[in-house]
């Protein structure tokens, strides 16, 4: 009988594909945790309890009365107390403050959509085409975004009061329109962003500019308009300066003009300020700063995605 040989295979003998495997398998790091590391994790969780702890107090300063928030300033009280505070800003000059909130949604929400929708068109035309002008243009786009909002106030009052458009809902929502920062944002996108093949191979195919933009342009630029409607809105929600210059009837002001006003007026937060007692202190006024944030992150959640998308559209070409 002849017996049958069973290979043994050495550790020499393995096929040089294993160990090609081998070597190509990427070895785990190892961080060293060193005095760098340490500062670094020191800074940014400075960072983080810096920002966190007054948002944290918003949150639970409604739930306490102004004794309360003294002594603990960052424990929970009662949910009776959010209630009690909420009843109080509501039942303030017969419920002025939804007058204030419908306000505040109508001259954030209506900018919006004007100044998304000149921004994108602006944008179109300067990142795609060339005319006579274009380039005097972005650079009046740029200084329009480092002008400061206080010196174009005087010149807007004038303007909007030599039209009649004083304390009306137009002279907040006509300024807020214009959205330099937008034109720019989304110029980059399509500078870089928008594969310039695809638009020629559409014109080409005798598609006009109107058609390409809307056929081919604005499907592909819904990160950027995301991005856009996110900054605007934020911007127009909490535009304090333009209402109070251009509003004097307290029935027109928005929430941050109106809620400041609130706390002026209220001697239990403004020592100054004569006349009756209201029933608001620090608990109705975190409560109202909520009204003010709460919409904000809401909507922050909400175009996350989108807002993720939009500010890494323009790091790569292509």
């Amino acid at each position: 009988m002849v017996a049958q040989m069973q290979p043994v295979l050495d550790v020499d003998d393995a096929p040089t594909s294993a160990r090609a495997m081998n070597r190509s398998t990427p070895r785990r790091r190892r961080t060293r945790f060193g005095p760098t590391s340490a500062l670094r994790l020191i800074t940014l969780y400075g960072f983080a309890v810096f920002c966190l702890v007054p948002l944290l107090w918003l949150v639970l300063a409604p739930s306490k009365d102004n004794a309360e928030l003294m002594a603990t300033p960052l424990s929970f009280g009662s949910f009776e107390r959010y209630a009690l505070a909420w009843q109080h800003l509501a039942d303030y000059d017969s419920g002025v403050i939804f007058l204030w909130m419908a306000n505040s949604v109508l001259y954030a929400v209506v900018p919006l959509v004007i100044s998304v929708a000149i921004s994108l068109l602006a944008a179109y035309a300067l990142a795609t085409m060339r005319f006579a002008g274009r380039k005097v243009i972005l650079l009046t786009t740029l200084l329009a975004i480092v002008l400061p909002a206080t010196a174009l106030v005087l010149p807007l009052f004038l303007e909007l009061n030599t039209f009649g458009l004083i304390n009306t809902a137009a002279s907040v929502i006509l300024p807020a329109a214009f959205f330099p920062f937008g034109v720019y944002l989304a110029f980059v996108f399509f500078s870089t962003s928008m594969p310039k093949e695809l638009l020629e191979a559409a014109r080409i195919d005798g598609c006009n500019e109107v058609g390409v933009f809307w056929r081919i342009a604005l499907p592909l630029s819904k990160p950027v308009i995301g991005l856009l409607a996110f900054f605007s809105f934020v911007a127009n929600w909490n535009n304090y300066f333009l209402p109070y210059v251009m509003l004097t009837d307290s029935t027109m002001f928005n929430l941050p003009v109106g809620l400041g006003t609130l706390i002026a007026s209220t001697p239990a937060l403004n020592p100054s300020a004569g006349g009756t007692f209201l029933p608001i202190h620090m608990a109705e006024a975190a409560m109202a700063g909520l009204i003010v944030v709460v919409p904000v992150a809401i909507l922050f959640l909400f175009f996350q995605r989108f807002l993720i998308r939009g500010i890494l559209s323009g790091s790569t070409k292509g």
